[in-house]
């Protein structure tokens, strides 16, 4: 597979995670752990059945323990939060809060050896979180205290994945298959504390089954294969941008399938947030551009 073929592939994730919270409202009443034990069940079934198919096995057998307990915890946390954040607050709102995650990798790269913040980073930021603001202060409607919580893992769930991505780059390469112990790790992990904490509710329906399978097939499944063979092998510059427009393909959805209203706060919510990534991307790219002389 060539660099190209690897940036295609790549972009399949971006695509997959514009439709995670729609498949998510579709998953209701499941709750968030039993959901993210089905879900992960199903994606590592497929990523083991294929990691044996590629003859992947032994490679696993290489992988650092602390690898997978990273990854497992990534994965699990990131999903738990925003399958629990979907549950409490409006999808849409909570949606985007959730994809603060791109501009905050920006943020907390320029925390790695070799790398610091620029000013086009801190406009971006600014840019991004009135965004955010716009959204918890419910616009022209004033605070809607009932949705607080869910707001609150929602940031925390942006915290969660883009800690865990900028972290990542310190553990070294891990091969593809990895994602499969990340993915069956995350699930083994769920349901126990499902059977603590929550009541078994499973899909009602054959659109709720469907929304719950297609969700750990695509973007809680397939989604990180195809990322990781994009970051390692294809254009990560490139694939980087296009997950900037992950929230605002999602909010797309969302209003396109009738799941959410299109309103004037929402709209401006989604362009402050992927304006600000953008804004906050150009000035890494700037920096790079420099760096190499151009």
């Amino acid at each position: 597979m060539n660099r190209t073929q690897a940036t295609g592939v790549g972009f399949i994730a971006v695509i997959l995670w514009a439709l995670l919270a729609l498949l998510t409202v579709g998953s209701a009443p499941t709750p968030p752990l039993l959901l993210n034990t089905i879900c992960f069940a199903i994606g590592g079934t497929c990523g083991l059945i294929w990691t044996h198919l590629s003859g992947g096995l032994r490679l696993l057998l290489r992988v650092r323990w602390y690898v997978y307990v990273f990854g497992t915890l990534g994965l699990f946390g990131y999903h738990a939060l925003y399958f629990s954040a979907l549950r409490l607050a409006p999808a849409a709102e909570a949606g985007l809060i959730a994809y603060l995650w791109p501009l905050l990798i920006v943020l907390l790269s320029g925390l790695l050896p070799g790398e610091r913040l620029r000013g086009g980073h801190v406009i971006g930021a600014v840019i991004g979180f009135a965004g955010a603001a716009l959204i918890v202060t419910g616009g022209g409607e004033g605070f809607q205290a009932q949705y607080a919580l869910g707001y609150g893992l929602a940031l925390v769930c942006a915290l969660t994945w883009s800690s865990y991505s900028v972290l990542s780059r310190l553990l070294g390469d891990a091969p593809t298959q990895s994602v499969t112990v990340f993915c069956l790790g995350a699930a083994l992990l769920s349901l126990p504390l499902h059977l603590i904490f929550e009541q078994t509710v499973l899909p009602q329906t054959v659109t709720g089954w469907g929304a719950t399978i297609l969700l750990g097939l695509g973007p809680v499944g397939l989604a990180f294969f195809v990322w990781d063979i994009g970051v390692k092998r294809g254009d990560i510059q490139l694939l980087g941008a296009a997950s900037y427009a992950a929230p605002l393909l999602s909010t797309c959805v969302l209003v396109l399938a009738g799941v959410a209203p299109l309103s004037t706060t929402l709209g401006l919510a989604a362009l402050l947030i992927t304006g600000g990534a953008v804004v906050a991307a150009r000035a890494s790219f700037a920096a790079g551009f420099n760096s190499t002389g151009g």
